[in-house]
């Protein structure tokens, strides 16, 4: 491509000055054109690319060498989930963190939990916390920006950390077989639109509606009980009680089975305090360090917590990430999971695509900058479980067990090169027992609340 540099700008001279010329003229065009004549290489690229994925050129050959799959220090697991076509990857990171726990202290041959279960009430609670919110501020017009972002999002499948430890401390959990996946667990995008559909419909009658606080509730516990019984319908009623005992490699009861209620079984087989026990670490150079943050709305439950977490410098999340994997302790982590993904070999590399190359422009924003320009921001949790260090103690590579089923990546994995880490790491989810006394006592400062419309906010999918 030639360098000349184009004039983008057309100066017309008017009776008030000179002004800039804002739109496309044919002058401009023509300039483009001019100055856009492929040859040689351009040619054979643009012919490329009409038959072929820009990844698929862009994919560098210098970084197809075998990979190094050896971590010096790992967290054992058995068993990949498979989250299907649904955006519930929060709520089976939640789950392996504590399935781990479970094989591992209970020395059990494979334990997988019930995603459905919680779903269900994740899809109630949240369903409810909406519906309050509109009667919270049903007085506030409809172009309010709270209002607007309420009718925007009034359910999805997304979540976070923040509404794992809520809904496991209200609900309990029961095991993978006393609750089984549906079609609409599985795949949720159709049947939690409808959903959505009806509570914007709830949210305009809550609106015009006369009367009291009373008389307001309880056109809400209707609206909820019709909400339940599609929920029902979609993904079965969730058990008050079952009988559970664990099993051996070939299917058989190693003791006899025990009755439970959802919440006794999670005491007596984690027995963990999510809520209290455990703090989120985010990295996020648009704001500052060693302050605490708290999202507006942004909760699974109307009575349970804000989405809190303590911002710090990447350096100080990995120091509590290998504490903690040192330990045996997976962790909920999110980040910017498409990125540089090579998804057949399962690698998260800077080096896997070279695009520059391709089109001919270098890409050169920072992490801070493709922040507050919308081009980066967390999309996907996973349990991270295994760090390679090196011999002064630095990590070179990191492992996360993924949830979409074990035959992605890396056998269900995902490995990603420290320098990606850097780059594309959000959030850490770990015990309070592995962050320094500097974190543990800026975690406990008064958070400044965030709105809920804030970009870098969206659950994870």
């Amino acid at each position: 491509m030639k360098k000349s540099i184009l004039t983008l700008a057309v100066m017309l001279t008017t009776s008030h000055g000179i002004i800039a010329q804002t739109e496309i003229t044919e002058q401009m065009l023509n300039d483009f054109r001019q100055n856009t004549e492929l040859k040689g290489a351009e040619k054979a690229i643009q012919n490329a690319l009409a038959a072929t994925d820009i990844r698929n050129l862009a994919l560098n050959h210098e970084n197809q060498q075998e990979k190094n799959t050896f971590f010096s220090n790992s967290v054992p697991s058995k068993g990949i989930t498979d989250q299907e076509s649904s955006g519930r990857c929060w709520l089976f990171t939640g789950m392996n963190v504590l399935r781990s726990k479970m094989i591992n202290e209970k020395q059990l041959n494979s334990m997988n939990f019930s995603h459905i279960y919680l779903f269900f009430y994740d899809q109630l609670e949240k369903s409810n916390l909406f519906l309050q919110a509109i009667i919270d501020t049903r007085k506030s017009p409809m172009d309010d920006k709270t209002v607007e972002w309420l009718f925007r999002n009034p359910l999805s499948d997304g979540g976070t950390f923040t509404g794992v430890a809520d809904l496991v401390a209200k609900y309990g959990v029961v095991p993978q077989g006393i609750m089984p996946e549906t079609f609409a667990s599985n795949n949720t995008s159709r049947f939690t639109s409808l959903i959505k559909r009806k509570l914007r419909e709830y949210a305009l009658e809550l609106r015009s509606m006369k009367g009291n606080e009373q008389t307001l509730q309880n056109a809400k516990k209707e609206m909820l009980a019709e909400v339940y019984r599609i929920l029902v319908l979609g993904f079965g009623q969730p058990p008050t009680e079952f009988a559970w005992a664990p099993k051996d490699a070939n299917g058989k009861y190693v003791s006899e089975p025990k009755n439970y209620t959802p919440k006794s079984f999670y005491a007596e087989m984690i027995g963990e305090d999510l809520q209290n026990d455990y703090v989120m670490l985010m990295n996020d150079p648009t704001r500052e360090y060693w302050k605490t943050y708290e999202i507006q709305y942004d909760r699974h439950t109307y009575d349970g917590h804000n989405w809190l977490y303590l911002n710090v410098p990447m350096e100080d999340l990995k120091a509590a990430a290998i504490a903690s994997i040192k330990d045996s302790t997976m962790m909920y982590y999110s980040c910017d999971v498409a990125k540089e993904l090579d998804s057949k070999r399962g690698l998260l590399d800077m080096n896997n695509y070279d695009y520059s190359s391709i089109l001919g422009v270098d890409f050169k924003m920072d992490k801070k900058q493709r922040i507050q320009s919308f081009d980066s921001g967390s999309s996907h949790a996973m349990t991270l479980k295994a760090v390679d260090l090196d011999a002064n103690g630095k990590p070179i590579k990191w492992e996360v067990e993924n949830s979409w089923g074990a035959t992605s990546g890396f056998n269900g994995h995902l490995i990603m090169t420290d320098e990606w880490f850097d780059e594309y790491t959000f959030r850490l989810v770990v015990k309070k027992k592995y962050l320094s006394e500097k974190a543990l006592k800026a975690s406990q400062q008064k958070p400044t609340l965030l709105p809920c419309w804030d970009p870098m906010f969206a659950g994870e999918e």
